[in-house]
């Protein structure tokens, strides 16, 4: 899986395509991402401790990686994610300007 957890990434289809967002988390096992205000639900939270309130909340629900793309933080794109092997060390670069990721 090419995105990471603090990737900046689009939504490329789906009832939230064209929105970015940051990714929270990755589960590369399930080939899903979660994104910061991407893919939003509503949950009814009953009050668990005494004092503590109940009510509707909302959170960010696992999208699948294939519906999303990294931006680029040089050129501002949606850009596939690349290889570059420099000193032994293996980085990601953009592969449309060729900075790294």
């Amino acid at each position: 899986m090419k995105i990471k957890t603090g990737d900046n990434v689009i939504v490329l289809s789906g009832k939230d395509k064209g929105k970015t967002g940051k990714v929270l988390r990755a589960d590369p096992k399930g080939q899903k991402v979660i994104v910061e205000g991407v893919n939003v639900a509503t949950k009814h939270q009953r009050p668990r401790k005494q004092g503590e309130e109940g009510g509707i909340i909302k959170i960010e629900t696992p999208i699948y990686a294939s519906k999303l793309q990294v931006v680029c933080p040089k050129c501002g794109k949606a850009t596939r994610v690349g290889h570059k092997i420099e000193n032994g060390t293996k980085s990601r670069v953009c592969k449309k300007c060729g900075a790294n990721l």
